[in-house]
């Protein structure tokens, strides 16, 4: 199995991680499951000092939507998502946690963009001239 999580690129200029969905398509051609790790694909790097030691990393929740939407649009066969009744005092990973109460409208969501979306199956491109017939 595959996933999202696999392809992140650091990108060390700007401190971030960057998932790039060419890839899912590209994955494709392993012939197996490709799960999108959506929330951990959000997380920032590690640097936040805590109270008493140590250091967490921090993430961009507001994002989780989009980069869910992206995956199941390209066709991704599963989803990946950490999921907390009160995220701001999750234990752990809760700048990346989607909050529950939000989490039946989400799915209902991604249900509706993957019943549309062709993402699994090739585009055939037809790369003959087009001529418009008069």
């Amino acid at each position: 199995m595959h996933s999202l999580q696999s392809l992140k690129d650091f990108v060390e200029d700007c401190g971030d991680l960057v998932v790039d969905p060419r890839n899912l398509e590209w994955m494709r051609e392993a012939d197996c499951p490709i799960v999108a790790d959506v929330t951990h694909s959000l997380q920032q790097p590690a640097g936040q000092k805590l109270e008493g030691g140590g250091v967490a990393s921090g993430g961009l929740r507001e994002l989780i939507p989009c980069i869910a939407r992206t995956s199941v649009a390209v066709g991704v066969d599963g989803i990946f998502m950490e999921v907390h009744d009160d995220p701001l005092s999750a234990p752990v990973d809760g700048p990346t946690q989607w909050p529950l109460r939000h989490l039946e409208e989400l799915l209902e969501e991604l249900v509706a963009i993957s019943r549309v979306s062709k993402g699994k199956q090739a585009f055939r491109i037809d790369l003959t001239p087009f001529r418009s017939e008069d």
